[in-house]
């Protein structure tokens, strides 16, 4: 993922493991658990979604209690949002999409971000402000597997993490592109184990996914 100015570069989120978990919680006393579970599982990189209350509490609880998780924030609209979740704690940003001054606010914040994008001209302009990496999403609705392998010549030094559709019966097509580093997906977190909070199959489902990539 792209950052702003730093002492020391870490391993980029995208090479963290093959599967980023995206993660939407709407009791915060279920972080902890389960970013447990996901880390236990091979997924240290959880994107938790601010669409619901909880989301910063969440942020908070896991960067604080879950030493072996990279935790993130996802659906990151605006600069507002930037700062609240990187003082939360968030290690990383996801957008669905961008505008010059999200862009600025997540450059500025100091962590790794992924702006979203679907079209070649938005990598194209992505790529001319130096960024390297990206959200591709909706993955499957923008053109999936074959769209990404049609960018990877014209635009070789853009990588991406396709989010959006994706399983575990068509992430392994995605993860062979020489131009994605991981993709974002939700089937490790299926609402009935969720509800019943069955941590032992998440981390198994999450045990499956990281193996994804041999």
């Amino acid at each position: 993922m792209t950052r702003a100015a730093a002492p020391a570069s870490p391993v980029s989120v995208l090479d963290l493991a093959p599967v980023v978990p995206v993660v939407v919680l709407h009791d915060a006393a279920d972080a902890v658990p389960l970013a447990r579970a996901l880390v236990a599982g091979g997924l240290p990189a959880i994107e938790v979604t601010l669409r619901t209350a909880a989301a910063l509490d969440a942020i908070r609880a896991v960067a604080a209690e879950v030493p072996g998780a990279v935790v993130g924030a996802g659906t990151v609209l605006t600069p507002g949002q930037v700062s609240a979740a990187v003082g939360a704690g968030a290690r990383f940003l996801v957008s669905p999409g961008w505008t010059d001054r999200l862009l600025e606010a997540m450059r500025a914040a100091g962590v790794p971000f992924l702006p979203g994008v679907s079209t070649a001209s938005e990598v194209l302009t992505l790529l001319e402000r130096g960024v390297r990496e990206m959200k591709f999403f909706p993955a499957e609705a923008a053109g999936g597997v074959p769209y990404l392998r049609s960018l990877s010549a014209p635009l070789p030094t853009a990588r991406f993490c396709p989010t959006g559709g994706i399983g575990p019966g068509s992430a392994p097509a995605y993860l062979a592109l020489p131009n994605v580093g991981c993709v974002g997906g939700t089937w490790m977190l299926p609402a009935d184990a969720l509800r019943d909070r069955d941590w032992a199959r998440i981390e198994e489902l999450a045990r499956e996914a990281s193996a994804l990539r041999g």
